[in-house]
C-alpha cells in the first residue's frame, strides 16, 4: 500500500468516532453529510478495508477502524501542533474565548500563558458562562471559540479531553447518608445536573435539590461545608472533598467529555491559532492512546 493518508479525512474520521454518527460529525467539521460520506469512502479505498460497520443510525468502528483511530488522533494532533508552532508570531488583534466557570480556574492559566508567550500582541477576552449559553453566543457571533462540556443532545463538539465524573461530598461530614439526599448542582441546563438526577432516579434514591448555581466555586463551597453532595470531574476535586463510590451506594457516572466549538461565522487566523493552543494544552485522549501503545 503506497501513498499518504489525508489529514482532513482523518480529522473527519475522528469526529465520526467521537460523535457516533456521520450527521453529527458533519457539524463538527463544518461539511455536508454527503461530503463526509465521500471522504470516508475515499479513506476506506486508501486503506483497502472497511472501517465502519453500520448499526441502525449509529456508525460503529470495525476492528480496523479502532486500530486506525489511535493513529488518526495522533496525526491530527501533531498537525495542529505543527501549524501552531509556525503561525505568524506577529498576529495581533482580539480573540474571544468562552469557557464554563467549572473549567476556568483549572484550564485558563496554562492556555493564557502559552498563547500570550507566542502572540504578545493579541488581546484575549474571556467569557465565563455555562456551555449552553456559550453555544448561543457562538451563534450570535459574540465569541470565536468555546470550550464546552460535550452535550450530545445539543451540539457535537471536537472532543479533545475526557475525565471521570465523580460524586463528591465533604470528608468531614456525613451528608451523603441523609434521606432524601441533599444535592448542590448547576443550573437546569447543566449536563452534569441532568446526569446526576437521572442516575439517582434509576436507583430510586430519594433526593432533593438544596442548592443550585452556575458558579463552580459556590457549588464546591456547599459541598465543603457539608451541606450537600455534588458531581465534579476529576480535575475539579479540592482538598477536603471525598469521592463517593458504588460501595457508598452511588452509581457510576458516564465520563465527562470536553470539546471545542468554533464560530459558524468567519474565522480569524488568531482564533485558529488559539484553537491549536487549546487542544495541544489540554488534550489527554492522544496521550492516553500513546501510553496504551507503550
Amino acid at each position: 500500500m503506497n501513498g499518504l493518508l489525508d489529514i482532513d479525512q482523518l480529522r473527519t474520521f475522528v469526529a465520526i468516532a467521537e460523535t457516533g454518527s456521520f450527521t453529527r460529525a458533519a457539524e463538527v467539521v463544518h461539511k455536508t453529510q454527503s461530503a463526509v460520506s465521500m471522504q470516508m469512502r475515499r479513506l476506506e479505498e486508501r486503506l483497502e478495508r472497511p472501517i465502519f460497520a453500520r448499526e441502525g443510525r449509529a456508525s460503529k468502528l470495525t476492528e480496523d477502524g479502532e486500530r486506525l483511530l489511535d493513529y488518526a488522533r495522533r496525526i491530527v494532533k501533531l498537525n495542529t501542533e505543527a501549524l501552531a508552532s509556525f503561525a505568524d508570531p506577529e498576529l495581533s488583534g482580539g480573540v474571544r474565548l468562552g469557557v464554563p466557570d467549572d473549567y476556568a480556574d483549572r484550564y485558563l492559566p496554562e492556555i493564557m500563558a502559552r498563547f500570550s508567550r507566542v502572540y504578545p500582541g493579541a488581546e484575549l477576552t474571556v467569557f465565563c458562562e455555562p456551555s449552553h449559553d456559550l453555544m448561543i453566543r457562538l451563534d450570535n457571533n459574540d465569541i470565536d471559540l468555546a470550550i464546552v462540556t460535550s452535550c450530545e443532545g445539543e451540539r457535537a463538539s471536537e472532543v479533545f479531553r475526557q475525565e471521570r465524573l465523580l460524586w463528591v461530598t465533604s470528608s468531614r461530614h456525613a451528608v451523603h447518608g441523609e434521606t432524601p439526599l441533599p444535592l448542590a448542582l448547576g443550573r437546569p441546563t447543566c449536563n452534569w445536573r441532568i446526569v446526576a438526577i437521572d442516575s439517582l432516579d434509576r436507583i430510586r434514591r430519594a433526593h432533593r435539590l438544596l442548592f443550585s448555581s452556575g458558579n463552580a466555586g459556590a457549588i464546591s463551597a456547599a459541598v465543603l461545608a457539608g451541606l450537600a453532595v455534588s458531581v465534579l470531574p476529576t480535575s475539579g476535586l479540592r482538598p477536603g472533598m471525598r469521592v463517593l463510590t458504588p460501595a457508598d451506594g452511588f452509581p457510576e457516572l458516564p465520563p465527562c467529555r470536553i470539546g471545542l466549538l468554533r464560530t459558524p461565522h468567519e474565522r480569524s487566523p488568531l482564533a485558529e491559532a488559539l484553537a491549536g493552543h487549546i487542544v495541544s494544552s489540554l488534550d489527554n485522549l492522544s496521550q492516553a492512546h500513546d501510553t496504551a501503545a507503550e
